[in-house]
């Protein structure tokens, strides 16, 4: 389904859809009451939204738009893509699987036609996994069920959550720390794969929703409880040891993911420094990017909970660590809260409403 007040627009989509037979687009909408009405009656995998039309916007529509989609995949297509990171944030935190800038009229072309397929095509998942994140791979035709082998989960506290997702992950990330009470105060390390111009937004974003405090991390800065710290977008979030205290360290070095940042040196880190104590999840995301890094934390005798098939964007990062058995918990976000309270011997998962 195409969603946007500009008729050009809507043409041109349909346009550059017609040569892929793989796309076959079901219903066009020019304000968002329209394609809310026609998601009533059409069955959609993919949404293509725009963000500024008039009466109700992208953002207010979005999250009805995914519930009356009943799992269809959303991706922004907005010119609000290109002028605003926070606009992007917001859009994924509500959701959306990815975003696409829109290009003024007359610029249609090359990069913008490419990069359409490309990411209608990964969100889609009419494509063969990938090693790397820079490849497709399926996301959401009807699951074929995996065997699972859980590993025995672990006891005692957590003394530091590390967190790795991409595609998806923003979703994700809402959920779990919705129901993640203020109680549970680990120092929490989160790599999202996301432009480092977007960090800032991203950090704020996290603030908002996680109720804690978040930044983008800076070099030799302490890990305090409670906080929340997101790799910045060019850069690994590692540590080092100072007067035996763990102390953020940024890395460049290539990882073997090839993604910029990485979720295993972080893992890698997380492993060294914590051990039993570490407790890892994993995401919604394209790859396999955190498998090498969550074997770590399990021969470090840390433990990993990754999310589950049902509802991720895309099952390739947690179903490569939960598809190697290295996870103890496969789950939704909010299940992978629940593990959490667990392990730090809490009771409640909702925070009251005054909080």
């Amino acid at each position: 389904m195409i969603v946007d007040d500009s008729i050009v627009a809507r043409s041109v989509f349909q346009t550059i859809l017609a040569p892929h037979p793989e796309f076959q687009i079901v219903a066009t909408a020019s304000t968002a009451d329209q394609a809310l009405s026609q998601l009533d009656a059409t069955t959609v995998d993919v949404v293509l939204l725009d963000l500024a039309m008039p009466g109700m916007d992208g953002f207010t529509a979005l999250p009805e738009i995914i519930r009356r989609g009943d799992g269809a995949r959303v991706l922004i297509v907005s010119a609000s893509a290109g002028t605003g990171a926070d606009a992007c944030v917001r859009a994924l935190t509500l959701g959306a699987a990815d975003t696409l800038e829109k290009p003024s009229a007359g610029s249609f072309g090359g990069n913008f036609r490419e990069g359409l397929i490309d990411k209608l095509r990964r969100i889609g998942g009419d494509t063969h996994l990938a090693e790397r994140d820079d490849h497709p791979e399926p996301a959401r035709a009807a699951p074929l069920p995996v065997p699972i082998a859980l590993r025995p989960p672990v006891a005692g506290r957590i003394d530091c959550l590390a967190i790795g997702a991409s595609t998806g992950g923003l979703h994700a990330l809402s959920e779990l720390f919705a129901a993640l009470p203020p109680e549970c105060d680990a120092p929490i390390l989160i790599t999202q794969h996301l432009p480092a111009s977007f960090m800032p937004y991203f950090a704020a974003q996290m603030t908002e929703i996680a109720g804690r405090p978040a930044a983008v991390a800076r070099d030799g800065i302490n890990l305090l409880p409670g906080q929340i710290l997101v790799a910045p977008g060019d850069a690994h979030l590692t540590l080092r040891s100072i007067g035996g205290l763990p102390r953020v360290l940024l890395n460049h070095d290539p990882a073997p993911s090839g993604c910029l940042p990485s979720v295993d040196p972080m893992l890698d880190a997380v492993a060294e420094h914590f051990q039993e104590r570490a407790f890892a999840v994993i995401l919604s995301g394209m790859g396999r990017d955190g498998s090498i890094g969550a074997r770590r934390i399990v021969e470090s005798g840390g433990e990993i909970a990754a999310q589950d098939q049902v509802s991720s964007v895309i099952w390739g990062m947690p179903g490569s660590v939960a598809s190697a058995g290295l996870a103890s918990t496969v789950a939704s976000p909010t299940g992978i809260a629940t593990r959490i309270v667990e392990r730090m011997g809490g009771r409640s998962l909702r925070r009251p409403p005054w909080k």
